[in-house]
């Protein structure tokens, strides 16, 4: 797997870290980028279940009147409930099921629990807004435009009424495997594949939908038809989707791909995913050996050192460069030369995919500001421009220090995508398209 950064575990506070360790956002325009491009799923949402889990939350709120607080409360029992579930009934394959072990003992303390600081399936409300699956109304939560089915409805009812207990025995929890994630039961599937393909009773009509569900399913017909032209069992989705729209002609070719306009916004996403991993791979060995990446560096001028990097197009389009370099090691020193080409690609790229790449020209640390420190040290030792790009990189994370806003998790977001689609029957963990996916996406040419 090349360089695929998909969540924010290098930004994670841990036992004895300081404010003065906190990493630089590399990562927050590039996981804008991404959420722009697929409206309603992050990193941090690869599940299916807990979408399914707030529809269900928002209708019952919606018919109990239910205030801000109240729909909070809710949320948070009905989430460590959830956790419970899935700790004894599928291995916990809810992302943070392990952190309700302190409160299971001889039954699980729902309120002890609810009240803890449980990261993981919280990060689904919003996103469920932007879907239209649930809405906010002074904080509360409400139905949204799409309205949760009977079926949904009636799976999570036992769960909703536990959520009024404050202790739950265990004959209790055992009686509500069937909401589990990894359940063999999901009446959410169908209805939820027809939310995020933009498809009503079997057939898409854009003028139904919003930009935003636009975006969403023209995001999935990349990933689908790029699984169709390079679908590989070992490789992440996020190769397999560089493979056809990153690198060489196929977004320009492909008549599936040349047709969607997300097509060039996933090119500047995804090779912008490798300046973005170079910086948090340099921040983290330059905490560690502050000299060591200068020193590695040979002793020839920046401009000498460029020529020796491989071109970074073929025929008008970007060359596969970042696999070339990677190849070779995933040291600081490799990483440098990932930054490098970032720089030059800024020059390279136009219109949509420039756009993804650079993003906000504000920006600090993005390729442009590399290609600018790059052009001043053209006629200097390249050590010189690796000082200058690691003191950019902690000067950053100073004027950060105070902002209390957590680090993006800076990831494409295709892994979280490509295993909802598995879920919703679209495709499959090998990175192919199943039948329906071909029906619902239209990826057949």
């Amino acid at each position: 797997m090349r360089a695929v950064i998909d969540g924010p575990g290098w930004a994670v506070r841990g036992p004895g870290r300081t404010a003065a360790d906190r990493p630089p956002d590399v990562g927050r325009a590039l996981a804008g980028e991404a959420g722009r491009l697929a409206p309603g799923v992050t990193a941090a949402t690869p599940l299916l279940r807990p979408y399914a889990l707030y529809a269900a939350l928002a209708a019952h709120a919606g018919r109990a009147g239910l205030d801000a607080a109240a729909s909070r409360r809710l949320a948070r029992r009905a989430e460590a409930i959830m956790l419970a579930v899935s700790l004894l009934h599928d291995d916990g394959a809810a992302p943070g099921a392990a952190l309700v072990e302190p409160w299971l003992g001889d039954d699980l303390d729902v309120a002890g629990a609810a009240g803890a600081a449980l990261p993981g399936w919280d990060a689904y409300a919003w996103p469920s807004a932007v879907l239209g699956t649930i809405a906010f109304r002074d904080g509360a939560l409400r139905p949204g435009r799409h309205t949760c089915p009977p079926s949904v409805r009636a799976l999570f009812a036992p769960l909703i009424e536990a959520a009024a207990e404050d202790r739950l025995g265990w004959e209790r929890l055992d009686a509500l495997r069937a909401v589990a994630p990894g359940s063999a039961e999901a009446p959410e599937a169908s209805w939820l594949s027809g939310v995020f393909t933009a498809v009503r009773a079997g057939r898409h009509d854009p003028a139904e939908w919003t930009p935003e569900d636009l975006r969403r399913r023209g995001t999935l017909r990349v990933l689908a038809r790029a699984a169709a032209l390079h679908g590989d069992p070992s490789a992440s989705w996020d190769d397999v989707t560089a493979s056809a729209v990153a690198f060489g002609g196929q977004a320009a070719t492909d008549p599936v791909l040349a047709a969607l306009p997300e097509t060039l916004g996933w090119r500047g996403v995804l090779l912008r995913a490798h300046s973005v991993r170079a910086w948090q791979r340099i921040w983290a060995e330059s905490r560690e050996a502050p000299d060591a990446l200068p020193d590695a560096l040979p002793a020839v001028g920046t401009r000498a050192f460029l020529n020796d990097l491989p071109p970074t197009t073929r025929g008008g389009h970007p060359s596969p460069i970042e696999r070339i370099v990677l190849a070779g090691g995933d040291d600081a020193l490799t990483h440098f030369g990932l930054l490098l080409i970032g720089g030059r690609r800024a020059g390279e790229l136009d219109g949509a995919a420039r756009a993804a790449f650079v993003g906000p020209p504000t920006e600090i640390l993005n390729p442009v500001w590399v290609a600018l420190r790059t052009e001043e040290h053209l006629d200097r030792p390249v050590r010189d421009l690796a000082v200058r790009l690691q003191a950019d990189l902690a000067g950053q994370a100073r004027r950060e220090r105070l902002d209390a806003r957590p680090p993006a998790a800076g990831g494409t977001g295709l892994a979280a995508l490509a295993s909802l689609g598995a879920r919703l029957g679209l495709l499959t963990p090998g990175a192919s398209v199943t039948p329906l996916g071909s029906t619902l996406l239209g990826v057949d040419a």
